[in-house]
Formats: structure tokens, C-alpha cells, sequence
């Protein structure tokens, strides 16, 4: 068991809510960041085993295409801010023209030094959703945009 503050900073995990993210450089500060995954589609393949390897064909997965992430990034309204930013991204789209950013992730220590960092490598909006108003209810006005990038890569700081 960690008994000094040095080894219980080297051993226990890092909670997420420390986070930063940046958008083509520029920090914009969000509540939710969801969708960071590495994955690759599977091929079946099918071989015959007509040499008296047994009855019936071997079947065989493979990885084959890496997969597409799809990030959700979910941030509170903050009057003009969110036009500026969001808004803007997604509505300068038009056909064949999106301008593409690469997006940082980075998991922080207790100082707010980057420990590991996520890269969304291209990243263009594909689609932002308003919030959800309810007459009944005080919580805080979130929007949500969704992100389709090439690839994730993770780095250490």
C-alpha cells in the first residue's frame, strides 16, 4: 500500500472530471467528452477443410479496416461563447469544404499538469444538438456536438 504522497501519486489512478480540451489549439472549456475509442472492423473468412481437417468449413476472424471514432463533446451555454465556437464550426460547413482540426484530450494531475493526452486526429462536426427545455426544470442549458475523426492516438505528457 502507497504510504508517501510521491507513491500514491505514481500508483493510484487520476480521476477524470481533470481535464482540459483543445480545439485547434484553442481551449474551450466542456462538461462531458465521450466517444475516445480505438477500434478496427472484423472479417470473416471462410476456408474449406476438404483435406480431412474435419466436417465443415474453418471460419476465421480477422481485424481488418480501423473504425471511424465518433466523439460527443457537451458543454453549458455561455451567451456569446457557444456562437463562437460551435456554432460557427459546424455552420461553415459546405459541401466538400470542412475545415478539420485535430482535438486534444488531456487527463491532468492534481497541479493541472497533462499526464496523458487523446487525439482526435481531423476532426470535423457532423452534427450539434440544442438543449432540451423543460419550463419545469432549472438545470444548466447543455449542447452537444458530435465529432467524426480519422483516427485517436493516445500520448504521454
Amino acid at each position: 500500500m502507497a504510504v508517501t504522497a510521491q507513491e500514491i501519486r505514481q500508483t493510484y489512478p487520476l480521476p477524470v472530471y481533470n481535464y482540459r480540451v483543445e480545439i485547434g489549439g484553442v481551449a474551450i472549456a466542456f462538461s462531458e467528452v465521450s466517444g475516445l475509442s480505438i477500434g478496427h472492423e472484423v472479417a470473416t473468412y471462410k476456408e474449406s477443410t476438404t483435406g480431412g481437417g474435419g466436417p465443415g468449413p474453418r471460419v476465421i476472424h480477422m481485424p481488418s479496416q480501423p473504425t471511424a471514432p465518433k466523439i460527443t463533446l457537451k458543454k453549458g451555454i455561455v451567451r456569446e461563447q457557444s456562437i463562437k465556437t460551435l456554432f460557427n464550426w459546424i455552420n461553415s460547413i459546405s459541401l466538400n469544404l470542412v475545415e478539420k482540426k485535430d482535438i486534444f484530450i488531456r487527463l491532468c494531475d492534481e497541479a493541472g499538469a497533462p499526464v496523458i493526452s487523446w487525439r482526435a486526429i481531423n476532426a470535423f462536426p457532423t452534427k450539434l444538438d440544442a438543449p432540451s427545455f423543460d419550463s419545469k426544470s432549472n438545470d444548466v442549458a447543455i449542447e452537444s456536438m458530435e465529432l467524426q475523426a480519422d483516427r485517436v492516438t493516445i500520448e504521454a505528457a
